[in-house]
């Protein structure tokens, strides 16, 4: 496999509200940032906020992930964009194409010399980390990084994953990451107004861009804790 081509970085947690799009908006930054090319995948068709922020920034499409056809196109475009590390931003409800048609983009990697790196986003409840052994299923290649949300609280606070059996699996390949959390008041205006990292820098008062700085920071450090291009 030639590793020169970016990997595709496919950002899950199956359940909704643990904080995928935030991850995916300060991966989408951290890699401009580095002089990357990226691309983004949006997978929530529904309600494509990540697409609509960075649409201005870096290439995007969107794709259903519910049926073959959007698998098929997902494939398609990281064939044609090899030039580009891609970013997957993966809807609540993709579980089901996961496991009926996952094996499809898994069953091709190799063929489009691509890594796939996996940011699986967990709250502290248990259902997190149960999707998250289906998903492995369907993807036993991928390097995971099972990525602690801050805003559900500290790292201790996440007993079920500190001692799980499952957490020893990870670190295997992969790294157990704690991602910052940022005040509610920036993350708010970032949600409600659809804004890039980029794009907020640049616009927000001088309080919400401090706090928004700090944070950026520290998901910067993250992400090149565990050498984020693959």
């Amino acid at each position: 496999m030639d590793t020169t081509i970016p990997p595709i970085y496919l950002v899950g947690g199956s359940k909704g509200g643990v904080g995928k799009s935030f991850v995916s908006l300060a991966l989408a930054d951290y890699l401009q940032r580095q002089d990357r090319h990226a691309a983004l995948v949006e997978t929530d068709t529904a309600n494509p906020d990540v697409m609509k922020a960075v649409q201005d920034e870096i290439h995007c499409v969107a794709y259903s992930l519910d049926d073959a056809d959007g698998w098929i196109g997902l494939v398609n475009f990281c064939d044609g964009h090899r030039d580009a590390a891609v970013i997957v931003n993966t809807a609540a409800r993709n579980q089901a194409g996961v496991a009926r048609f996952g094996a499809m983009l898994a069953g091709t990697l190799g063929e489009l010399e691509r890594r796939l790196v996996v940011l699986w986003v967990i709250n502290r409840q248990r259902d997190s980390l149960e999707l998250l052994h289906g998903f492995s299923r369907t993807f036993p290649d991928a390097v995971t990084h099972v990525v602690r949300n801050g805003y559900f609280g500290s790292p201790d606070k996440f007993t079920l994953y500190q001692t799980s059996a499952l957490r020893k699996t990870i670190e295997t390949k992969g790294k157990s990451l704690d991602f910052p959390e940022l005040a509610d008041r920036v993350a708010d205006e970032l949600r409600g107004q659809r804004l890039s990292i980029r794009k907020a820098v640049e616009t927000m008062h001088i309080g919400e861009r401090a706090e928004l700085l700090r944070w950026r920071a520290l998901c910067e450090t993250m992400f090149a804790g565990v050498m984020v291009d693959g």
